[in-house]
């Protein structure tokens, strides 16, 4: 192994890893009154009613089919009948769904924020990167899955490959020849979704982690006593 392919493979991932952990401990021990999505609905909601809605149920759709590809090795998928081809074409449908629809509503939100001078001065610098990122990973995932899965004669097949890199990391034994043996693009999408995992903490992504659950469980309507029970 070359020094930058130590780096980018082994380095890298787990240092932006770390930074994710600790950058949300640091976070919320030192700056919870901004740990909020900093919404601007009340500063022009128009086509924020249909481009969040897009872009979050497209990205969970997205960030599942991550998680199911990348964790599960294709033997498994094989031991219960599920043979590639099918899985490839599955696969690759509901990504490319979840993709298109995710790229739809941000494109939507990177729109509103830059047509609405009263929501483009909210902006702040790293909110600049995150989305700088997410253009990028959102981009290349779409291009994988259509210029590479679905509409082409020799589909590719990263679960041999990147999938097999990115589960040994957590063996902590990198399996660098599988990361670097895949096309240069899955290559570009896995260093830059490190990149994008490390500046989460810092962005107003967190409040992702503050879903009110509890809400599931609640009355619609709480009633309380004016004056304390005898």
């Amino acid at each position: 192994m070359s020094t930058g392919e130590v780096l980018l493979w082994v380095i890298f991932p787990y240092v932006a890893a770390t930074t994710f952990l600790l950058g949300h401990y640091w976070r919320y021990r030192t700056d919870q009154f901004a740990w909020t999505s900093r919404s601007t609905q009340l500063l022009d909601r128009r086509v924020l009613g249909w481009a969040s809605p897009a872009f979050h149920y497209g990205a969970l759709a997205a960030i599942g089919g991550h998680v199911i590809g990348l964790c599960i090795p294709p033997s498994v998928t094989a031991s219960v009948g599920i043979s590639e081809s099918f899985y490839r074409w599955f696969a690759g449908i509901a990504g490319g769904i979840a993709g298109l629809v995710t790229l739809v509503g941000f494109l939507g939100l990177l729109y509103r924020r830059a047509r609405s001078p009263r929501v483009r001065l909210t902006t702040t610098r790293m909110d600049l990167l995150t989305y700088l990122l997410l253009t990028v990973l959102i981009v290349l995932g779409c291009w994988m899955t259509f210029g590479h899965t679905l509409f082409t004669s020799s589909p590719y097949n990263y679960r041999d490959t990147i999938a097999v890199w990115w589960r040994s990391l957590f063996y902590l034994n990198p399996n660098v020849k599988a990361a670097t043996g895949a096309p240069v693009v899955y290559q570009l999408h896995a260093i830059i979704a490190w990149g994008f995992w490390a500046a989460f903490p810092f962005s107003r992504l967190v409040h992702a982690w503050s879903i009110p659950l509890q809400y599931i469980g609640r009355p619609y309507i709480l009633y309380r006593r004016r004056y304390a029970a005898r």
